[in-house]
This record gives C-alpha cells, sequence and structure tokens, in this order.
C-alpha cells in the first residue's frame, strides 16, 4: 500500500475545509484535502451571515466568490402573521462587515474547491476515510478513492471539516447528545417563477408559523429559491407520512399566509431532502494531532444560519494552530480553540433555545421596537458572537429572557434595561 507524507491532512472540502486549505497554502504548508463527494453537490446552508466574510478574505477565497455574483444579503427577514421583523447588518451593535450571500451551496462550494486547486492544492473527490491510527506525532490516514484503490496518508495534524460526515468522531468514538431538543427539516429548490420585482423577490425570510415551526425562503440571484420547512422532530414526521417529503412541503407552503400564492403549485427541481434531528455535539473538539471544525464538531440549527459560520470560524482558527503547533510552537488547545469555539456556541446556543421557548419570538415580534435591543440583538445574527462589548454576547444567558419578561408584562423596558445589561 503506498503512502504519502504532507505537513496537514484535511478531511472535507466544504467551506471550514476550504478556508483552512486557503490559508495553509498561503502560509506555504504541504497540504492534501479528501472529500467522499464529487463536486458540484447539493448540501444545505446557503444562508451566509457576515462574519464569514472575514474567514474567506483571510483565506483568499473572495475574490473569487465576489466575481460569481451571488445574491447580495444585507439582512434577514422574520415574519410572524402580519407582523415583520427585519434586521439590517449596517445597523448593527460594534464593528463587522455588514453584508453577506444567499447561495446556492452547489455552485459555492465548487468555485472555491476550483480556485484552491488553481492556487495548486491537492484535493481527491471521491475519496473516503476508512480508519486514521496515531503513531508519536504523526497520524496515518487510510483512504480510498473511487477506483477502489487503498493508500495511507502519513501527516502532522489532522484537521476534520467533514461535516455531517463526522468521520473522526465516529472513527475516535467522540459523538455525545446533543443540548437542543430535536428538531428535522425538509427542503428543496423551485423555479421562483412569481418572484417579485425588487427588494421582495431577493429577501431572505423567515416565516414563523407556529414558536417551533417555520419556513425559510432563500432566494438566490440565478432565479432559483431554497423552501424549507423547520420543526420538531414529531411534526416533520407527520407531514411527511409515508417519507413523501415533496407533499410534506407542498403542506408545509399551504401553511404559509404569507408566501402561499407566491409558490402554489410550483414544481421542486430535486426531491426534497429530509434531515433528520440535525443537532451533534461531541465529547471533545481536539487530542493529540487533530482538530474537529464546522458540522463534526458541533451543528446547532439552522433558524439564525450560523451553521457556516461556525464552521469557517474554527476552520481557519484550526489551520493557523496547527501551523504554529507543527512549527515548533506549544499550542494551548484547550484555551485557544475549545474554549474560544464553545465561547461563540453557547451565545447561539442560547439564541436557538429562546427562540424555541418564544422569549427571542417575544423581542423580535413586540411593537413597538426598541432600536438599542435591536441593534444589539443584530450584531449576534451577523455571527459577531465573541464581542463580548455586546451585553447581548456577554449576558445571553439571562438578557433575553428578562427583557422578554418585561415586554409580556407589560415593564416599562427603557426603566430597567440597563440594569439588565449589567
Amino acid at each position: 500500500m503506498s503512502t504519502s507524507e504532507v505537513d496537514i491532512l484535511i478531511i472535507g472540502a466544504g467551506p471550514s475545509g476550504c478556508v483552512a486549505a486557503g490559508y495553509l497554502q498561503k502560509q506555504g504548508a504541504n497540504i492534501k484535502v479528501v472529500e467522499k463527494s464529487k463536486f458540484p453537490r447539493l448540501v444545505v446552508g446557503e444562508s451566509l451571515i457576515p462574519r464569514v466574510m472575514d474567514h474567506f478574505e483571510e483565506a483568499g477565497l473572495l475574490d473569487s466568490l465576489n466575481k460569481q455574483n451571488f445574491q447580495k444579503k444585507p439582512g434577514a427577514r422574520f415574519i410572524r402573521g402580519q407582523v415583520i421583523s427585519i434586521f439590517d447588518f449596517s445597523k448593527k451593535f460594534g464593528e463587522g462587515w455588514d453584508w453577506t450571500w444567499q447561495i446556492p451551496r452547489a455552485d459555492f462550494d465548487k468555485i472555491m474547491t476550483d480556485t484552491l486547486i488553481e492556487k495548486g492544492v491537492d484535493i481527491s473527490f471521491e475519496t473516503t476515510v476508512t480508519a486514521i491510527s496515531f503513531e508519536g506525532s504523526d497520524s496515518i490516514t487510510t483512504i480510498v478513492d473511487k477506483e477502489g484503490n487503498e493508500s495511507q496518508i502519513k501527516a502532522k495534524f489532522v484537521i476534520d471539516s467533514s461535516g455531517y460526515g463526522r468521520v473522526l468522531p465516529r472513527l475516535l468514538h467522540l459523538d455525545k447528545p446533543s443540548k437542543l431538543n430535536p428538531h428535522s427539516a425538509i427542503f428543496s429548490h423551485v423555479k421562483d417563477i412569481n418572484r417579485p420585482a425588487g427588494v421582495e423577490g431577493t429577501q431572505i425570510s423567515f416565516d414563523v408559523l407556529d414558536t417551533e415551526v417555520w419556513l425559510w425562503v432563500i432566494p438566490f440571484s440565478n432565479g432559483n429559491t431554497s423552501l424549507g420547512i423547520v420543526a420538531d422532530t414529531a411534526f416533520i414526521e407527520q407531514l411527511a407520512a409515508n417519507g413523501d417529503t415533496a407533499l410534506a412541503l407542498k403542506k408545509a407552503i399551504q401553511l404559509s399566509d404569507f408566501y402561499v400564492k407566491r409558490f402554489a403549485g410550483t414544481e421542486f427541481l430535486f426531491d426534497p431532502i429530509h434531515l433528520k434531528n440535525y443537532s451533534a455535539a461531541v465529547t471533545k473538539m481536539y487530542g493529540d494531532g487533530f482538530a474537529l471544525t464546522g458540522n463534526s464538531s458541533e451543528f446547532l440549527d439552522p433558524v439564525f444560519s450560523s451553521g457556516v459560520c461556525f464552521a469557517t470560524e474554527s476552520g481557519i482558527l484550526a489551520a493557523k494552530l496547527a501551523w504554529r503547533e507543527i512549527n515548533g510552537e506549544q499550542i494551548d488547545w484547550e484555551k485557544d480553540f475549545t474554549h474560544y469555539m464553545q465561547r461563540g456556541i453557547d451565545v447561539f446556543t442560547t439564541y436557538v433555545k429562546e427562540w424555541y421557548t418564544g422569549n427571542l419570538q417575544t423581542l423580535f415580534f413586540h411593537r413597538p421596537e426598541n432600536l438599542d435591543v435591536k441593534e444589539k440583538v443584530c450584531a449576534v445574527l451577523a455571527g459577531y458572537v465573541w464581542n463580548e462589548e455586546n451585553p447581548f454576547v456577554k449576558k445571553h444567558n439571562r438578557v433575553i429572557r428578562s427583557i422578554a419578561y418585561m415586554l409580556e408584562n407589560n415593564k416599562e423596558l427603557s426603566d430597567n434595561i440597563e440594569k439588565t445589561y449589567q
């Protein structure tokens, strides 16, 4: 069996693996990327948030992506009945990008990998990792290509960016149950033949049908739109009785007063995909010679589009730390990787939990709006969840619940809000 040697092996060529590879290629590292799928491939995660733009820029991918004219996303809209809450990323607390993209991931990911290949990065598609062992300071990873040929890769470090494949968590038995209640989703794409002109036609929206049930609408610049229903798993299973995902998604569209006319009778471009109990977690995010990034470590919920952000944040951070380590620097992975990532994960976990309790929905849909609260929440929705100057980051575990209580009990928010922040 043949064996090749690299500095760093990256498993997975999605956003996390690509930003890691882009960064490492710029440093002159000898890297190898292995990807199980053939690109382009269909995957969820089509709504980005502004924080990811920092990562694409640092990884040298931003220019190539910017040339593709993906649909610009300047904010997000949440709908509940007749009440509409719009978050404008240019009106948020603190610094940071004020726009990002809505993307067909098949096209988006292929552009990234094509760019990396042009830069000289070695990427093997349709290649599966079947085993890994650690010998001293190196790892030996066994891979099988599409022809069934088996080979090995010796690496000083392995970054697992395998997403839902969760390669190392499976091989090293690192999976653990998520802290979040089980939710599932069904989604597809449609030709948006009834798309309105102007902003309304391009606006990403989350239509709240019930406290735990919502429809996503993500328009793309190619004229197609992604439609998805998210709910507790029992509700989704009921919708998709007999495994008919197309009928389930059509039923979901019928539940939306806002979108039922726009998407009535629309044909799906592919059989709707059913994602079951998608939240995931791990017992640890790193070990001697490896780190887990993106969905391979933790995935929360699509409601605030945080998945790709955590993928790229952890991917580029793991690449930086791994490169420093193999160049002789002592790295405190617990502090610099796990604790750092966990701070951001904890913030978004709170927001996801408080969305499904209804407390965050109370903040979003209460009228009149409090612009100070809205700006601080908007910074979180933009992905700047490590900025602890923002009290909605620093005090995330109590500020949403406290303000929701004030609003529901008709207490004067302006008189109490400073106390809540302290």
